[in-house]
Order: C-alpha cells, then structure tokens, then sequence
C-alpha cells in the first residue's frame, strides 16, 4: 500500500513539475521566497492592528511566533526521522522533472506547507469573525506550497501532510490562545 502511494506520488510530482516551463521559473522562485510576501504580512498586521488594538494585537502576535517556531521543530523532527530525500536529490526522480532549485535537506513534510497552513488556520479562526472575506487568505499556502513543486524540491504527499499538520496545529494553537485569552488577556465588551 504504501509503495503504491509513494508511486502515485511521484508520478504526480512529475505530472506537476513539468506543467512549468523556464519562462516562469523567475515567477515561482519568487513566490517561494517568503520575503516576497512581507506586503501581504505588513497589510495584514496593519488590519490586525486596527481591528485589536496594541495589546490583542501584541499578544496575537505572540502565539504567531509560538506556532511558528512549534510547526518548524516538528516539521525537522519528521525531516529527521523519515529521511526523505528531496525530488531534486533522488536520483531514480531528479533526471525525470525541472529541477529549477535544489536543496540537499531532506523532504517529508514540507515546513513551508506546515507553517503557512498553521498561521493561516490560526488566524482565520481568531480573525474570520472581522473580516468578511478572510477566508482568501487560504490561497497563501496553497500557491506558496504548490511553488515547491514546480521548483523540484517537494512531493505531493509532503505538502499534503504539510497542510493537514499545519491544519491540526494551527486549530490546537487557536484553542490554546482563546483559554489563556479568557483567563489573562480578555477581549473588551
């Protein structure tokens, strides 16, 4: 079963992978660097900020860097321990895609996939309520992650598990925020 799936997998990596073309590998390797969102962050802090306040904002903002910092460490974690090597560092696929960048750590699950779905999680579940249409915000991970792809450096199922750890960290994260929330930091009235 599980060499089916990991069959499947990289059959759909190099479906994927050679959808690109050299024409747009400067778009792709932009997106996939995260300070080329600094826009998106800085407009969404300053709506954050407005709609909070200095205090909420601050204390939000914290639990942003606590995720951040928690997905990371178990994204290496499992990098670690499965030992995946990347599809631009696998010889039996590396000769079969694009390989527009490569890295020579290891693949399982993807960090970008895991971190972007768990700040987006996070602050879709304390924020939707503000904003009418914050569940855009969703296309962050998937166009960032989908970028690792096209670049050769992630399977499918890395930025699949990815998204659903990002997902179960980013909603355990939210839970956590609001009891310690209510107890020191209450919203006012």
């Amino acid at each position: 079963m599980i060499e089916k799936i990991l069959s499947l997998d990289t059959d759909l990596l190099i479906y994927l992978n050679n959808l690109g073309s050299a024409k747009y590998d400067g778009l792709w390797l932009m997106i996939t660097n995260q300070l080329n969102w600094l826009p998106l962050f800085l407009l969404l802090l300053y709506f954050i900020f407005k709609k909070l306040g200095t205090k909420q904002s601050l204390y939000l903002l914290l639990f942003v860097a606590l995720l951040i910092t928690f997905t990371d460490q178990v994204t290496n974690l499992f990098k670690n321990g499965f030992q995946r090597h990347r599809p631009c560092d696998n010889p039996e696929v590396n000769s079969l895609i694009r390989v527009v960048q490569f890295r020579g750590s290891y693949s399982f699950f993807s960090g970008h996939a895991a971190n972007s779905m768990a700040v987006v999680t996070f602050l879709y579940f304390n924020l939707n309520r503000y904003f009418k249409y914050f569940y855009i915000l969703f296309l962050w991970p998937l166009i960032f992650a989908y970028s690792r792809i096209y670049l050769g450096l992630h399977y499918p199922v890395d930025i699949l598990s990815g998204y659903l750890f990002g997902v179960f960290a980013g909603f355990i994260f939210f839970k956590l925020h609001q009891a310690i929330q209510k107890k020191y930091f209450p919203l006012k009235s």
